[in-house]
């Protein structure tokens, strides 16, 4: 069985962050081990504090699971949020030794979060500072929304267009998450040195929290099956599209990713493509 690692929030209550995602990998038969950075009974959005794990238990925590040779068998690896910039050394050496122990270098998906429009930053400016200078490198795709893509490239994007160019300009592949996709549409963008594709659906009034997580683990589901990036970033765009529907029609306050696990692997809803 495929093996994923993931280095990120847990929020017991909340289908969000690292949590969540350890449930969309399972759906697609990927044994996910996740080492948490922050501990939360509900989602901070509702005002829960929640504890972050010190830099040394994770780094302990690291170590541990490298002793059990977890290390050579990891196939993809997600880095999402951290609440101390030690946090984001420590993961930075993790990935340089996980290559290190691999035959096969495992797919590392860097998702920088750092903030979000309107709100802007919500990290500390060094954590930023440190995912932007240490971890975005080491990623073989970054997954930002658009916010934070603009964050790192240094200036505000209003379109995919300059999505695309910004993308271009750090020189990374990217899957980007919230572009504005037309008349009322929402889109996934997806950008490598040679083409960009906008994957757009109807933009909704009310979504859940965590699609960015939900896109970000379905995409290295895909790429750990051997679907070709492109092709994991459509079924990506549609699982997004698909949840969020299905979460608005069941009246739920997160994404129904535990119900709707078996239909995950192939879901069941359509998206506008784009070639840019």
């Amino acid at each position: 069985m495929p093996v994923a690692l993931i280095v990120s929030s847990f929020v017991a209550a909340s289908r969000i962050g690292g949590g969540a995602q350890q449930y969309v990998l399972a759906a697609h038969r990927i044994d996910p081990v996740l080492a948490p950075t922050v501990l939360f009974g509900r989602s901070p959005a509702t005002g829960s504090t929640g504890d972050v794990t010190a830099p040394d238990v994770l780094r302990r925590m690291l170590g541990e699971i490298e002793a059990d040779a977890v290390f050579g068998e990891v196939d993809l690896i997600i880095t999402g949020y951290f609440a101390e910039s030690e946090q984001v050394e420590i993961a930075a050496g993790l990935l340089e030794r996980v290559r290190a122990a691999s035959a096969k270098p495992p797919v590392v998906l860097v998702d920088p979060i750092m903030g979000d429009d309107p709100k802007g930053l919500y990290v500390k400016p060094a954590i930023a500072q440190a995912v932007a200078e240490r971890l975005t490198p080491l990623g073989d795709w970054i997954t930002p929304n658009l916010w934070e893509l603009g964050r790192l490239a240094g200036g505000s994007i209003a379109d995919a267009q300059a999505a695309v160019a910004a993308v271009r300009r750090l020189g990374k592949r990217a899957l980007v998450t919230s572009v504005p996709g037309g008349e009322g549409g929402i889109g996934l963008l997806y950008c490598d040195a040679d083409e960009a594709v906008l994957f757009t659906h109807r933009r909704l009034a009310h979504a859940p929290n965590g699609t960015g997580d939900l896109v970000t683990a379905s995409f290295g589901a895909g790429l750990v099956e051997g679907l070709s990036p492109l092709a994991a970033a459509e079924r990506a765009a549609r699982v997004a599209a698909f949840t969020v529907q299905t979460a608005l029609e069941w009246g739920g306050m997160d994404l129904p990713i535990v119900a709707l696990a078996e239909q995950l692997p192939a879901p069941p809803a359509d998206v506008k493509i784009e070639r840019l």
